[in-house]
């Protein structure tokens, strides 16, 4: 389906190059010959972007423009401008016009940027997309066991502050979940929560990755780059797998932590950083500490807070409320109807060996909404998880 271009503009010359130029390169072109005359299209239809021109009878590009961006935020909105207007033009940008081309106007110059500014109105849609994915159950905890209803207690009490937490249970319980939901109810929710996952990172690349690094600091360093702590300045930073991290990455972590400092590497100065810690591991840390693997001075500064994440088979009466969760979300995303799973299908679930913990659960849930017919039996269980 072709992207639909309006063009405002009083020359008709102007409109009819335009509209020629677009049309070639497979674009739908609408027309307005005034100010007034655009207002009264936006308000009407639907526009992939606009371009419209500044010095207009009636309404003038500016006044078009906040009508633009009141009515159809999203429409990436695209200055045409005469040479004795580039001052109108820029400020015209600064007021959230995209960008200005100059009369008349340069084809490639033209087709580039329009095509950016169409590529940015599907990222921004995709963002708000997922924005409202995230925020409809991103975080949501799912359960009433005993071992949750405790964990969103203590998340309760310690959300509001800067207390450092360390969150422990197996792989695919949900710890990042428990760190997400710290972040939302604390008062740094504002600001940006930036994931590092520790063993996936090499143990060389882990101080530049955290502390960033100075231009010409090693021989791939070609240029000055910020790292996680700066990044997560004035919100929260979430070490995964901190059990794996190097003892010289520990040893400058720890430093960070007492100082509220950091230094890049191949840096001399000191940089301030506003950040609350909140750290997980799948690992018992004593015993890492035991065996020397990881510093007892590290871990009391980690675990101000401890919340140890309970495995699924420990909250087997929880697996009924999380599988609903999952073939509601599941059936949504897959645009089709919610699956009915019956009573000795359910009873099967909650007896299986959940080694993965929630993560496999939900891989469970969308094998079965896949392969199974509408309503969900034990033999599908059978046949497609526990053989």
């Amino acid at each position: 389906m072709a992207q639909n271009i309006l063009v405002i503009d009083d020359e008709r010359a102007i409109r009819k190059a335009l509209t020629e130029i677009l049309t070639f390169e497979g674009f739908t072109v609408e027309e307005a010959a005034d100010g007034e005359e655009g207002i009264k299209k936006i308000k009407e239809n639907n526009y992939d972007c606009i371009l419209c021109d500044i010095k207009m009878p009636k309404k003038d590009g500016l006044e078009v423009l906040q009508f633009a961006k009141e009515e159809k935020p999203d429409v990436p909105f695209i200055v045409i401008s005469g040479h004795g207007n580039i001052e109108t033009a820029v400020e015209a940008v600064r007021k959230g016009a995209y960008d200005y081309i100059s009369k008349p106007p340069d084809l490639n110059r033209l087709l580039i940027t329009l095509r950016n500014a169409m590529d940015k109105k599907v990222l921004v849609a995709e963002t708000k997309q997922l924005r409202k994915k995230i925020a409809k159950g991103g975080s949501e905890m799912i359960g009433n066991s005993e071992g949750i209803q405790r964990i969103q207690e203590t998340i309760a009490k310690v959300a509001p502050t800067d207390a450092r937490v360390l969150v422990t249970g197996e792989n695919g319980v949900g710890k990042e979940l428990v760190a997400r939901k710290i972040h939302e109810l604390s008062n740094r929710a504002n600001g940006p929560m930036i994931e590092v996952n520790c063993a996936a990172i090499p143990s060389e690349l882990i101080e530049s990755e955290l502390f960033g690094h100075e231009k010409g600091s090693f021989t791939s360093a070609i240029k000055q780059r910020l790292g996680k702590f700066e990044q997560a300045s004035g919100g929260t930073l979430f070490l995964d797998e901190i059990g794996d991290m190097s003892h010289d990455a520990q040893a400058k972590m720890l430093r960070a932590l007492q100082e509220g400092k950091i230094t890049r590497v191949g840096g001399e100065k000191e940089i301030k950083v506003d950040v609350r810690v909140i750290a997980a591991t799948n690992k018992n840390l004593l015993e890492e500490v035991e065996a020397k693997r990881f510093r007892l001075d590290l871990y009391h500064r980690l675990s101000v807070i401890l919340i140890q994440v309970p495995s699924l088979n420990d909250r087997r009466d929880d697996i009924p409320m999380l599988v609903d969760h999952f073939m509601k979300d599941l059936c949504e995303e897959y645009k089709q109807p919610v699956k009915e799973i019956d009573t000795d299908a359910m009873k099967a679930l909650q007896q299986y060996n959940w080694t993965g913990n929630i993560r496999e659960l939900r891989n469970v849930v969308e094998r079965l909404i896949i392969l199974s017919d509408k309503k969900i039996t034990k033999k599908d269980v059978d046949s497609y998880i526990l053989k």
